[in-house]
């Protein structure tokens, strides 16, 4: 339905004249005639207070689809950093009603689970922000060390904090209600790893590597991490450096052994690999995850301008392959770009 029908429509619902309707939105009543017969549209400004005199929504003003909607509420949150909290309940609630649609369930709980991460996101960056101020301050004082950990997921020395039970727990529970799937695998393996379970993740891995999905160049690299979960470097190295030797320009392999050589700190061998990854890479629009490598092993060591370059890089990347302009990534690629710079 047209915008100036729908007016004319919610109008006459809630018993309005024209000049009645006028009179709250402070305009002349010709302004009403003219959107209710298309001569004219709205002002957008004008919008959240049609929609308050109404009881509806912006998206309602325009009768928007309901996967219109779901796709308004994904867009916006990839463009904005921080939605303000009235459009964020008003998505909450619309989401939470489409629970209840059997053909909008499984995008409905996949958006919740995007809008809440999305606020957490949000509010994290104020912790960090308000939480190392008070750290500058207060340096003596542990409160605000652990809210810092928390919203920026330091390292903790308490065991009984750090280890991934909980995570392990969880992913060996969506493995073995779907064990034909490849990706929780992966993600059990992960967590078994960073807490050195290594003969429970050898175990995963055995049937991970039965899977006809799964990974072929992951099956190897991860009985390096493996080897060493396990305190045993030369085999480890031995490894990745086979498949290297095996396969020099696959880009996969050259990533993984990127993601390798940066976990021990062999930086120059880091760099070699990611660069020889993203240069590798044939697919477009490529991923950045290669170049955020680069540049953080860059401002690791202290090349700060190196690392302003590599996220120029990032921007080029965004802008040129993706095709974006305003989303959060480039915002938050622009902004590295500009700290690294300040600071160099």
């Amino acid at each position: 339905m047209e915008l100036g029908k729908k007016i004319k429509q919610l109008r006459c619902k809630a018993g309005l004249t024209q000049e009645q309707l006028a009179g709250q939105l402070g305009l002349a009543p010709q302004s009403v005639s003219k959107w209710e017969n298309a001569v004219a549209m709205p002002d957008i400004t004008a919008l959240p207070l049609l929609a308050e005199i109404f009881g509806v929504t912006i998206d309602e003003l325009f009768d928007l689809t309901v996967e219109q909607r779901l796709n308004r509420i994904e867009n916006r949150m990839d463009v904005e950093e921080e939605l303000p909290q009235d459009v964020f309940r008003e998505f909450e609630d619309f989401l939470k009603e489409q629970l209840a649609a059997q053909a909008y369930q499984k995008r409905a709980t996949e958006l919740l689970s995007y809008l809440y991460w999305h606020r957490m996101n949000a509010y994290a960056e104020k912790v960090r922000r308000y939480a190392k101020d008070a750290i500058r301050r207060s340096p003596g004082e542990k409160g605000k060390y652990w809210e810092l950990a928390q919203a920026e997921r330091h390292a903790v020395w308490d065991w009984n904090v750090a280890n991934h039970s909980k995570a392990i727990d969880f992913y060996r529970e969506i493995v073995e209600a779907n064990p034909a799937v490849a990706l929780p695998y992966m993600y059990l393996i992960d967590n078994l790893l960073a807490d050195h379970r290594a003969d429970e993740a050898e175990l995963w891995l055995e049937r991970y590597c039965r899977l006809e999905k799964a990974h072929p160049v992951m099956k190897r690299v991860y009985r390096a991490y493996i080897a060493l979960a396990r305190f045993d470097a030369p085999t480890a190295d031995g490894i990745i450096e086979e498949l290297l030797q095996e396969q020099p320009e696959n880009d996969a392999v050259l990533f993984e052994a990127a993601q390798y050589y940066a976990a021990k700190c062999d930086y120059g061998k880091a760099i070699d690999c990611y660069e020889r990854a993203f240069a590798a890479d044939p697919k477009r629009p490529r991923y950045q995850d290669a170049l955020m490598g680069i540049a953080d092993i860059y401002e690791i060591t202290g090349d700060r301008v190196k690392a302003a370059e590599t996220y120029g890089r990032i921007v080029d990347l965004l802008e040129n392959e993706w095709g974006f302009t305003d989303e959060v990534e480039l915002q938050a690629a622009k902004r590295e770009r500009a700290r690294l710079l300040a600071e160099a």
